[in-house]
């Protein structure tokens, strides 16, 4: 028998012809119309027929697989029957470990999509109403409709009188004793109307914007003031995050370390560090400090939700407290507005720090609590500039300050009458 005769393989690089794939896959650089060998198989299988038999069917194709899928399905039980069940004491059982587990702010859920959640949290039955019970369909629509009428649970004006009377009472041993400050208790006066310049930083327009960056987070930051990181957190936002999200994770971010010493710092660190992860920070584009372990966080968090896309970090805090800084600390350049005043970021805005994690600015948001106007002041949320009287309120500065400090730093030996006289 003959010796059939090998075909030669073209080893130069150089196409024969303009359909020959043996041929390099970079195109020359004097000749920029050159194909390349994957152009010339994607060409190959366009135009190219396959090759079929008398009865029509394919016996070869160009760029075919010659090896036939396995179509056969194993046998098994769990083609028929349900998967990922649980019995309902295996569901106590891990709602209770589950229970004990979250109630540490460093523990996370991992895979929280495969969790039956729904599940796992006990819901609140809430009582029914029964409106027809209490008010007939007819009362209500039609001619005998008494819609418009007040519903009153009284008989006659001397019982109206007197629960009036009891519902004001207890008003006021709830809520009016908790709401005048100590020094106001004292004297009993108090101002009917406090000037509006108090009140920034708690309109409805500020806390919707606080709401929807909340809404758009995966992480919030709450940024604290390290001068006094317990009267510049927001305590309601936290209870709204643990009752409504918790899906969401929080940090504390102790800024402006550096107009403390550093073991006030330590122990605030120590404090905090209980109830959330806190991170000690000085905002500074060119010289900053905790930038790192910042980073090393987010990266973290962005790591823990690697189903997601990207991962969105709020920041939030009171005004002045440093939020836009941190973020232009974090990017290394003025991306956000800031200022030495409070009330320079209006609304939020997002900035992308990486492809996986943004960044969203916020504008400083004040609860409403029990804080004198001193204490307003002190906070940082006034401007000085609009205060009408700034000398009422450094008495108040000299007793949070000692004495000693104040000689060393104004350089004073002392003094007899009182300190605005010098």
């Amino acid at each position: 028998m003959a010796k059939k005769k090998e075909k030669s393989v073209n080893v130069s690089g150089k196409p024969r012809h303009s359909l020959d794939v043996n041929r390099n896959n970079g195109k020359a650089k004097g000749d920029k119309s050159m194909r390349s060998a994957a152009t010339v198989r994607r060409l190959k299988m366009v135009n190219q027929k396959p090759k079929r038999d008398r009865k029509g069917k394919i016996l070869f194709h160009d760029l075919q697989s010659k090896e036939l899928p396995n179509t056969r399905v194993e046998p098994d039980r769990r083609w028929f029957g349900n998967t990922r069940v649980v019995n309902q004491k295996e569901l106590e059982f891990f709602r209770e470990e589950l229970q004990s587990r979250m109630s540490n702010q460093y523990n996370v859920i991992l895979k929280e999509r495969k969790l039956p959640l729904s599940l796992l949290q006990d819901h609140q039955k809430q009582a029914k109403a029964h409106l027809l019970d209490t008010e007939p369909f007819n009362h209500v629509f039609g001619p005998k409709g008494k819609r418009k009428r007040p519903k009153l649970f009284v008989s006659d004006y001397e019982s109206l009188l007197k629960t009036a009377g009891s519902s004001q009472d207890a008003f006021e041993e709830k809520y009016a004793s908790a709401q005048l400050p100590k020094e106001e208790e004292q004297d009993g006066l108090r101002d009917l109307v406090r000037h509006t310049m108090f009140e920034k930083g708690q309109s409805k327009r500020i806390w919707g914007e606080l709401y929807k960056v909340v809404d758009s987070s995966d992480v919030v930051v709450q940024v604290l003031d390290a001068r006094d990181p317990q009267g510049t957190r927001c305590f309601h936002l936290e209870k709204h995050l643990r009752e409504k999200c918790m899906h969401k994770h929080m940090v504390f971010l102790l800024n402006k370390c550096d107009l403390v010493p550093a073991w006030a710092t330590k122990g605030w660190l120590r404090v905090l560090s209980k109830e959330y992860p806190t991170l000690a920070f000085h905002a500074s584009v060119t010289n900053s400090f905790g930038k790192g372990s910042l980073l090393s966080v987010l990266r973290q968090f962005a790591r823990l939700k690697s189903d997601k896309q990207a991962i969105s970090v709020g920041f939030v805090g009171y005004p002045n407290v440093g939020k836009s800084s941190v973020i232009n600390t974090l990017r290394s350049k003025n991306v956000c507005k800031v200022a030495p005043i409070p009330g320079e970021t209006k609304v939020w805005q997002y900035i992308t720090l990486t492809k996986r994690i943004f960044l969203i600015d916020c504008p400083g948001v004040v609860y409403h609590n029990n804080d004198s106007e001193t204490d307003i002041v002190l906070k940082g949320v006034v401007r000085v500039t609009n205060l009408q009287d700034a000398a009422e309120h450094i008495g108040e500065v000299l007793q949070r300050v000692k004495k000693e400090h104040l000689q060393r730093a104004y350089k004073i030996d002392d003094w007899y009458y009182t300190f605005l006289h010098l």
